[in-house]
């Protein structure tokens, strides 16, 4: 895996994978939420697995499909294979997929993102600028933003010239270099806490929780505690359970009983994603949690003495 820094290397436009507007659930009030491609986890539960890999990769649409062949006509040496009635791309190929795409009449193949400069990419921002007005403002996402730290810094520090809020949704996992640039152009911050064990962690992130756990501490200790809103996903079997939830909340209380927290209930639609980009989903077939159980979760917290539970 490449170091933080080779991940962080200075770059003149970013790989953005998404860009929702009017968003009401990523924030104060009307957002346009930019989605950053790149991610240094393997959440088995990924909402976004699009958003995964820092390349720029080719999808397939399979409803678009008229299944004509010519990305097997116009492929490269070592580009495709083509089975099962549709086009399976080699995501190790060196260059680029272009001939691909131009050669499909029905656009069933499509880049899963598109590059921006930071002019580009506030002029889109700025287009949904009078939605603003009452709160609103734009949103980071990913992905991890911070894969793409140096433009994430640049575009935070435009923002802030045009007076626009800004907000991030982040795993936290970056180096602190970047997290110490980006507070003062941050508004509001949503940090991921999602498991508290070590061990458990690394089985289901792929990554140690250490620099997470850190990086919460620093923010809460510092004078941009009151900008962060930590989140905790509800997973079944993995996060939600009674452990996980009393051990992240007395992590927080330590810190601060001030700070607010949430949990988020389980979001069972984006196993739907998976196949777009051959993955395969993580977890099972699971639910919402229910009003009752998800009550016995935040009468947890509350035992705990963290006092500013987020309900919604």
């Amino acid at each position: 895996m490449k170091s933080l820094r080779e991940q962080h290397m200075k770059i003149s436009k970013a790989l953005v994978f998404d860009i929702k507007r009017f968003a009401v659930h990523d924030g104060h009030g009307l957002r346009t939420t930019v989605f950053f491609k790149g991610c240094p986890l393997r959440c088995q539960w990924c909402q976004n697995p699009e958003g995964l890999s820092s390349k720029r990769r080719p999808i397939y649409f399979e409803n678009s499909c008229i299944h004509c062949r010519r990305c097997e006509q116009f492929a490269k040496a070592d580009q495709m294979t083509y089975q099962n009635n549709r086009p399976y791309f080699n995501l190790e190929y060196q260059g680029d997929f272009d001939n691909l795409i131009k050669a499909c009449p029905a656009s069933a193949i499509r880049y899963d993102s598109q590059e921006y400069d930071i002019e580009e990419l506030i002029e889109k921002i700025k287009a949904d600028e009078v939605f603003f007005r009452n709160g609103g403002g734009v949103t980071f996402s990913g992905g991890e933003p911070f894969m793409q730290g140096t433009f994430l810094i640049e575009i935070l520090k435009r923002c802030k010239e045009e007076g626009i809020h800004t907000a991030i949704e982040t795993s936290l996992y970056t180096s602190l270099d970047l997290l110490q640039q980006a507070l003062p152009y941050l508004d509001l911050i949503y940090a991921d806490f999602k498991i508290f064990d070590e061990k458990k962690h690394q089985e289901y992130t792929g990554v140690s929780s250490l620099k997470i756990k850190n990086h919460i501490q620093y923010i809460l200790e510092s004078e941009h505690k009151n900008k962060v809103i930590i989140r905790t996903p509800l997973i079944p079997l993995m996060s939600a359970t009674d452990n996980n939830i009393i051990s992240i909340a007395k992590f927080l209380v330590n810190i601060d009983s001030e700070v607010k927290y949430e949990l988020l209930n389980y979001n069972p639609l984006a196993s739907s994603k998976y196949s777009l980009v051959d993955l395969e989903y993580g977890l099972g077939e699971y639910q919402m949690f229910n009003k009752k159980e998800m009550q016995h979760f935040y009468d947890i917290v509350y035992s705990t003495g963290l006092k500013n539970l987020i309900i919604e």
